[in-house]
This record gives structure tokens, C-alpha cells and sequence, in this order.
């Protein structure tokens, strides 16, 4: 008779070895599926940096492939300053003498001449200057007449050293009054020689010191100007120039001679060149900053700026050559820079690169030495090939 205990154990093992391979079945299936899974991981990631380009797209795109080559990089002194004049072409006019304006018609912006009338002024007092002018001139004549006739009689013993004294204090006296009277009339803009008792006047004008631009109109009709106030700004813009600012530390690498590319701040895509002319050999010692004065290298460009205008410079300090490729031949995806590196016929390879310094068009490749020298790149439309 059987032991039915034994066919019980029997069941049990016969069902613990069913299960054991069971499991190891799903786990050799699991792995077989994983190692399958990182297989075509692995595959699609290659896939992904394989770039076949056909020939209809690279001739419709005007794609070009090109070799790294050496170029000049110049290190660069960042500033910020404005585009000014030299203190001798811009002018604040101011009357000499106080009074009120009777005319003006200026408007800012107006050009004007040297030597034109910028506005009038009147006052009474005007009309005295005059007076006194034209009394002192009428007496000088007499007083030379009789100092000479005192001097000759002098000369003779005919007549007292005193009366000799007397017409020679006399006449030189009024000879200082009438030249002091000349040179305000002068200043009145009023011509001492032609001045008679007939054109005597209260109102005056005043001229423009130089040739240029209304640029401040301070003055109204009808308002009192005194000597101090300014009235009218005039500024000449043929010599307009570059002012910058750079830091202290930036100074020692600063020379004149040196090449500065200005952009406007609200054009930075367009680059003007100039030229540094002067560096001030103090420091502002509120900012610590040292004042770069440049003339802009094509004098044609005097006429698009304003003085006051912000501008943003790079002076180009010393330069050094380094291998580089055109800025079009680097892509940047999230601050990774990756090229097409050719491999045969029009199909590409995504590489990394490690990018320096860009100038002129061109970018540094810090790791050009990981490639061979006549290893070819594309140079055109590479950034929308990498990122499709």
C-alpha cells in the first residue's frame, strides 16, 4: 500500500521545480528584452548623429563644406561712452551786457553761420555807452592838439611845466576813456568807426561765434538775459568724435593707434569702425575709469551720429592667431556646440566641439587637434540640419 504522505511530497517538489523554472525563464526573457532594448538605444543614438544630405539639398540650401583654418583674433577691451565735440566747436552764447530780447527766431537744429545774427537784445543804457563814446572821441581831438602845443612850448621854455602836465594828463586820461568806450562798443557788435550822433541805438545784436548748429534755444522774446545767462548753444559737428570710458585695469592694454569697432545701442547689428586718438593719462577717481578719446575712420560717417549719442566700443588690443571655422559651420543647442563633420560623399557626422573667442566671421576651435588637417566640415546651414 502507498504512503500517501510520500505522494504529497512528491507533488510539492515536482511543483517547486515547475515554478523555479518558470522563473528562471522570465528572467532570461527579461534580460534577452533589456539588453535588446539598450541595443536599439544604442543603434538610434548613432542613427541620431548620422546626417544624410542629398545632393538637391545641399545645392537648394547653397550648403558648403570648408576645413578649418588659422585666423587672427584680437582681444578686446569692452566701453561704453558717447559721441562728443572738441570744447573749440561747440559754443553757449550769452549776451554781454544785460537786456531784453526783442528778437529771435531760431529753432533747435537750425544751422547757422559764423557771423550771423543768432538774436537781438535792447536796453536805454545802450544809448549812453554810445553818448560817452562819441563825447570822448570829440574831445580827444582838441586835448592831442593842445598836449602837442604844450609839448613844443615845453621844448622852448615858453610855457610852465605844470600847464605841460595838465594837457598831458588831460588827453591821455580821455585817450583811455575813448579806448575802453571802442572796445564795448565792439563787444556791442556796433562799429565804433560809423557810429554817429545820427545812428545811435538802443537795441544791439548778438552773432554766432561760430558756424554749425542751433542745438539749445534758452532765450524767448521778451525775456531779461543777463551777462551770465546762456541764450543759445551752437555746436559744429565736422569733428565729431568717439569718447569711451574703460576700467583701470583695461588701461596698460590700451595704445593709441589701436582699431575700435562703435555699435549703436539701439543698432548693435551694424558696426562703425574708429580709431583711438588720445588716452587720458588721469583717473576719474569717483568710477575708476579712464576717458579713450577716437576719430571715427571714415569721415562719412560724421553725418549719421549726434553728439550725446550712446555707443557701445571694442577696442582691438593685441592679436594672436588661433584655428577656427566660420560662425555658420557651429551650431549651439543649450550651450553644447556641435558640427557636421563629412564622412563620405553628403553624409555627416554630429560632433562636439569646444568654441574660444569669435571675430570677424570666424570662431575659435579649442579642440581642432581632435580632428585630422584635411578633415572637411560644413560650413553652410549646419545649425538647421542638426536641429531638425
Amino acid at each position: 500500500m502507498k504512503n500517501p504522505h510520500n505522494n504529497s511530497s512528491n507533488s510539492i517538489f515536482f511543483k517547486s521545480l515547475l515554478l523555479v523554472a518558470i522563473m528562471a525563464l522570465a528572467s532570461c526573457n527579461s534580460n534577452e528584452k533589456t539588453e535588446a532594448a539598450n541595443t536599439a538605444e544604442t543603434e538610434t543614438t548613432e542613427d541620431t548623429d548620422i546626417i544624410t544630405i542629398t545632393e538637391n539639398q545641399f545645392s537648394a540650401g547653397n550648403m558648403e563644406v570648408g576645413k578649418v583654418t588659422t585666423q587672427p583674433f584680437n582681444t578686446i577691451v569692452k566701453a561704453n561712452g558717447m559721441f562728443a565735440v572738441p570744447p573749440e566747436n561747440q559754443a553757449d552764447v550769452s549776451a554781454y551786457f544785460a537786456g531784453y530780447v526783442k528778437n529771435i527766431s531760431l529753432l533747435p537744429g537750425d544751422p547757422v553761420k559764423k557771423g550771423q545774427t543768432l538774436f537781438t537784445i535792447e536796453n536805454p543804457e545802450y544809448v549812453q555807452v554810445q553818448q560817452d563814446f562819441l563825447e570822448a572821441k570829440g574831445r580827444l581831438s582838441y586835448l592831442k592838439s593842445d598836449y602837442e602845443r604844450q609839448k613844443e612850448l615845453m621844448a622852448d621854455n615858453v610855457t610852465s611845466k605844470k600847464n605841460f602836465l595838465k594837457a598831458e594828463s588831460e588827453y591821455t586820461v580821455t585817450m583811455a576813456q575813448y579806448q575802453s568806450l571802442k572796445k564795448k562798443l565792439s563787444l556791442m557788435n556796433i562799429n565804433p568807426n560809423t557810429l554817429s550822433g545820427e545812428n545811435i541805438r538802443s537795441v544791439i545784436s548778438v552773432l554766432s561765434p561760430l558756424s554749425g548748429y542751433a542745438t539749445t534755444i534758452n532765450a524767448t522774446k521778451g525775456m531779461y538775459l543777463n551777462p551770465s545767462d546762456v541764450a543759445v548753444t551752437v555746436t559744429n559737428t565736422d569733428d565729431l568724435h568717439i569718447e569711451l570710458k574703460i576700467f583701470e585695469k583695461d588701461l596698460p592694454m590700451v595704445k593709441e593707434g589701436q582699431f575700435i569697432n562703435v555699435r549703436l545701442q539701439n543698432d548693435m547689428n551694424k558696426v562703425y569702425q574708429g580709431k583711438v586718438h588720445l588716452v587720458n593719462k588721469a583717473i576719474n577717481a569717483q568710477d575708476r575709469t579712464v576717458a579713450i578719446h577716437g576719430d571715427l575712420v571714415n569721415e562719412s560717417d560724421v553725418k549719421l551720429f549726434a553728439p550725446g549719442m550712446y555707443i557701445e566700443g571694442e577696442i582691438l588690443t593685441t592679436t594672436s592667431e588661433h584655428p577656427a571655422l566660420p560662425v555658420e559651420a557651429v551650431a549651439n543647442i543649450d550651450n553644447d556646440y556641435f558640427v557636421l563633420v563629412k564622412e563620405n560623399g553628403t553624409t555627416f557626422k554630429r560632433v562636439l566641439v569646444k568654441v574660444g573667442a569669435a571675430n570677424n566671421g570666424f570662431i575659435q576651435i579649442i579642440n581642432a587637434n581632435d580632428f585630422k588637417p584635411d578633415t572637411e566640415f560644413l560650413t553652410k546651414g549646419t545649425f538647421n540640419l542638426i536641429t531638425e
